[in-house]
């Protein structure tokens, strides 16, 4: 479940999110790997949600591994907005 102010991070193929998936947990952030919401489209299936008090650290270390998402969508309210 994704709750109001959470980050989704979208990617643009199974091996990459898996990969991403790995790189966040070696490095203990409180990620989790979802499936894509409905009011989002990817060809992946599979997405990133992380709390907005861990964004920072998060897609700092994605950089960092080279695994940037395709998009990064916060929830608010009832839809998704573009970061």
């Amino acid at each position: 479940m994704v709750h109001n102010g959470d980050y989704v991070a979208i990617f643009n193929s199974i091996h990459r999110v898996m990969k991403a998936e790995k790189a966040l947990k070696q490095r203990r952030l409180p990620i989790l790997l979802i499936p894509v919401p409905r009011a989002l489209t990817s060809d992946c299936g599979l997405a990133i949600r992380y709390a907005a008090a861990d964004r920072v650290a998060v897609e700092g270390a994605l950089k960092e591994v080279g695994l940037l998402p395709e998009e990064i969508f916060v929830k608010s309210g009832d839809k998704y907005v573009s970061e």
